[in-house]
């Protein structure tokens, strides 16, 4: 018994940061619209003084198969990566990714009333994982780098890619995307110079 309750212990510890994400998200969801309304980015309810929109934001969402994707690309990106980066070095890409998405949708998106869901986040995440491999002399993620690269430009260009907002039950925003880009960029370049500092100095 003594094995398995260290087994949990451990298993949770490991996985603080998809924990963090996914149980507050289905929370949001089972309470429905209740929750999910005030909880939702919302542009003139925060400029109204309700600021934590600015996180809960990305933790809502349009129903349980937009939810449903999100923690699929989530647990995805973890596998990935969830070893490169400190339980620490995570949470503050998360919510620097968190913020860039939301602050970033007032600043330069003043036509986007109101957003929810965790891509814009995923995407920062995805990219900071990409660049710690990289930094650890993985080479196969320059593709995933140029892979992602190349959705966001389809984005920006097309719009959403095909089929995604039938998945996701509404319409995708894609500037969330770019912006949670942004901020997975500035923070995995840091984590790359960081690592061939440390490097340098220990050689």
């Amino acid at each position: 018994m003594l094995n398995i309750l260290q087994y949990i212990f451990q298993f949770c510890k490991q996985n603080v940061i998809p924990f963090a994400l996914i149980l507050p998200a289905l929370c949001i969801s089972i309470a429905g619209d209740s929750l999910i309304i005030p909880m939702r980015y919302d542009r003139e309810a925060i400029f109204s003084g309700e600021i934590w929109r600015l996180i809960t934001g990305n933790l809502a969402h349009l129903g349980w198969p937009h939810l449903l994707m999100n923690l699929a690309s989530l647990m995805l990106i973890w596998m990935l990566f969830g070893k490169t980066l400190s339980t620490l070095t995570w949470a503050i890409v998360a919510l620097v990714s968190s913020l860039f998405v939301t602050v970033g949708l007032m600043l330069f998106s003043p036509m986007t009333g109101w957003y929810v869901g965790l891509s814009g986040m995923l995407h920062g995440l995805f990219i900071a994982g990409v660049f710690a491999n990289i930094a650890n002399g993985y080479k196969l993620e320059y593709l995933l780098l140029v892979a992602v690269f190349a959705k966001l430009f389809w984005e920006q260009w097309y719009g959403p890619l095909p089929g995604s907002e039938s998945l996701a039950g509404g319409s995708v925003v894609v500037n969330s995307h770019l912006y949670g880009a942004i901020a997975g960029l500035i923070a995995g370049i840091y984590i790359w110079i960081t690592h061939k500092t440390t490097t340098l100095n220990i050689s």
